[in-house]
């Protein structure tokens, strides 16, 4: 869904990190959405994915939080310099490939800007009568987002500043997580392939970069199920850039595999998923694809196209 919001509302939350609170510019109602959840916001020559990180049943307002990346592509300074209250910009989705799932407890770990699809979260599982901890992790305190709203929380909630505590001691927290403990975990590449590498059995991470693609690159064909059409794709080529020259229309927009938007059904073949958004359930089942960044590994995908 492609929405035109109103910015309502531009604020600083910590160092390099503005928030801003978008509304319709009738007062109207927005889409729903649940924790986890992100938005896409169109700018002049940038689509970028933010977390929706306000309240899911205030339904007049999403809340996202922007950190300023320094060696980003130019989206976060776009949004730290350009973009003003009052401005209107383009919105796409809600959509969520971070959901929360029912568990009897939970371990949120969170680096930085990885905190903003988590707040949302602690207050479902605060109101559902779940236990509950956060270990939040940044720079520095003052580089650190949302610490005040955070706080009310209690001993619930760890600030864990690098420059003060050194690196999370990941082990312990999840030695001591138990094995009925959902940990969700969002942050820089290095805190979720540590996280990762220690393997607890329920976990989930939702990454903001795209993960290297270190896989193999070869040449295969699609097949296009709607009309039957067989489309080569070169070793070179993604299958989104195939398929859009065919004048096939996909919806996309990361097009690094981190947001879902182009995410396809598959029907026969075998995928090479290298996108950021799958779970390691979802890719054995290989029902759907991430276009923009997963290749094959058999000769020949059947696509839902």
């Amino acid at each position: 869904m492609t929405l035109d919001l109103l910015v309502d509302r531009k604020e600083v939350l910590a160092d390099g990190v503005v928030a801003l609170t978008l509304r319709s510019p009738g007062g109207g109602s927005l889409p729903p959405w649940e924790p986890g959840a992100h938005i896409d916001l169109v700018l002049p020559g940038f689509v970028r994915q933010y977390s929706l990180c306000g309240d899911p049943a205030d339904a007049s307002a999403y809340r996202v939080a922007v950190l300023r990346e320094t060696a980003g592509r130019g989206g976060s300074a776009y949004v730290h310099d350009s973009l003003l209250a009052g401005d209107r910009v383009r919105v796409e989705g809600p959509r969520n490939h971070f959901p929360l799932v029912a568990a009897e407890r939970y371990l949120f770990l969170a680096g930085g800007i990885g905190i903003t699809p988590i707040l949302p979260m602690l207050d479902e599982v605060a109101r559902a009568g779940r236990p509950w901890q956060l270990v939040y992790g940044g720079r520095t305190r003052s580089s650190m987002a949302f610490t005040s709203e955070l706080s009310v929380h209690g001993d619930r909630v760890s600030f864990r500043p690098q420059d003060e505590h050194g690196l999370l001691d990941l082990p312990a927290l999840l030695a001591s997580a138990g094995p009925e403990t959902a940990v969700y975990c969002c942050g820089p590449e290095p805190l979720l392939a540590a996280v990762e590498a220690l393997g607890p059995p329920d976990l989930h991470v939702e990454r903001f970069t795209a993960q290297p693609d270190t896989g193999p690159r070869t040449a295969f064909e699609v097949e296009l199920a709607g009309s039957g059409r067989v489309l080569p794709v070169p070793a070179d080529r993604s299958i989104l850039e195939v398929v859009e020259e065919a004048g096939v229309p996909v919806l996309s927009s990361c097009r690094e595999g981190t947001c879902g938007t182009c995410e396809t059904g598959v029907l026969g073949g075998e995928p090479d998923h290298r996108d950021s958004v799958l779970t390691a359930e979802e890719r054995l089942e290989n029902e759907v694809m991430m276009l923009c960044v997963s290749r094959a590994c058999s000769p020949r995908l059947v696509l839902d196209l």
